[in-house]
């Protein structure tokens, strides 16, 4: 099977899983073939931290979980060095937290204090970790997927900008429609009958993994996707339009406090060439980049007070932004 097949399949068996939530399991495979992190948000029972765990049951790779809380402690993400005595003597091991995994889901990350979600910055950004002077690399394939409740405001700690900016991209995942749940339901039940009908796990035998090596061969696709000067240059216009919202409109103005980091441009490239691939295309076009846009702004954006005082989200000053900066 080609690279585009072995995605194709991931991607069949995580919809089958995860009723009603194709663009989510879009935006989660948008993410692991561009290599980046995943901030997703929505009410609690929306099928988080299910859709992760559908990507890692179907393609070989380690998962690991972090259920965050306030009494966390940094060397329990990262790992922590441990005194051994042996035949030899004393010595002290690295023994590796949960981030050491193909596929990390951090749950509730915003339950966690400032120091503990720091600690998860170098994994994310550099690909690595540092604990006693030494530097511990991630694997080649590695991806941390955070979760956060927007409801739920005691005993949270919102998470800092600099860290909103190491991820790819922001996902909200909103109700599904009433035909959707008919399904869920039906989906949830079977999976308990079949859990009763066969109750010793090691007699069922799942479908086979995706190898990793499929992601790999994707990026390799993706990084060959054709990008018109034109393209570049309305996804440049996009961010910096966030950055001088005054020469577009007064809303944008009052609206926008703070724009995109170049950060933005980039993950705008990265997203846009993996949709068009996902697409079966070899080349973006305009429609790629503001399918995506809304993904990657949502968290590098810092709105007024006036809008928030308003009720201004940012999907709506990000609607605003497209049409305001002309298509090429």
């Amino acid at each position: 099977m080609t690279a585009r097949e072995q995605v194709d399949e991931l991607r069949d068996r995580m919809n089958a899983s995860i009723i009603g939530q194709g663009a989510v399991v879009d935006s989660i495979l948008t993410g692991l073939l561009a290599n980046g992190n995943l901030l997703v948000e929505g009410l609690p029972g929306l099928a988080k931290t299910r859709a992760i765990k559908a990507l890692a049951k179907n393609i070989e790779a380690d998962f690991s979980r972090i259920q965050f809380t306030p009494d966390l402690l940094p060397s329990d993400v990262t790992g922590t060095e441990v005194y051994h005595q042996v035949a030899e003597g004393s010595q002290f091991r690295f023994e590796p937290g949960p981030i050491f995994a193909n596929i990390v889901l951090g749950d509730e990350i915003n339950r966690a204090p400032a120091k503990v979600q720091a600690a998860m910055l170098e994994a994310m950004e550099e690909r690595q970790v540092t604990v006693a002077g030494t530097t511990h690399c991630m694997p080649p394939l590695f991806m941390v997927m955070a979760t956060q409740n927007p409801v739920e405001q005691e005993g949270t700690y919102p998470l800092p900008e600099a860290q909103m900016d190491r991820f790819l991209m922001h996902v909200n995942i909103e109700y599904t429609a009433v035909e959707d749940e008919v399904r869920i339901i039906e989906l949830v039940r079977s999976e308990e009958t079949a859990s009763q009908d066969t109750p010793d796990k090691s007699m069922q035998e799942p479908a086979p993994r995706i190898p990793q090596q499929a992601v790999f061969d994707a990026r390799r696709e993706i990084g060959a996707i054709a990008v018109s000067g034109a393209v570049q240059r309305y996804m440049a216009d996009l961010v910096y339009a966030t950055r001088t919202p005054e020469k577009y409109s007064e809303d944008l103005d009052r609206w926008i406090e703070v724009g995109g980091s170049p950060r933005a441009s980039l993950a705008l490239d990265k997203c846009s060439r993996t949709h068009a691939w996902l697409a079966g295309r070899d080349y973006v076009d305009p429609g790629d980049v503001r399918a995506i846009v809304h993904n990657v702004l949502r968290h590098r954006l810092m709105l007024s007070y006036e809008a928030q005082g308003e009720g201004v989200a940012a999907n709506q000053v990000i609607d605003a932004l497209i049409e305001a900066v002309a298509l090429p």
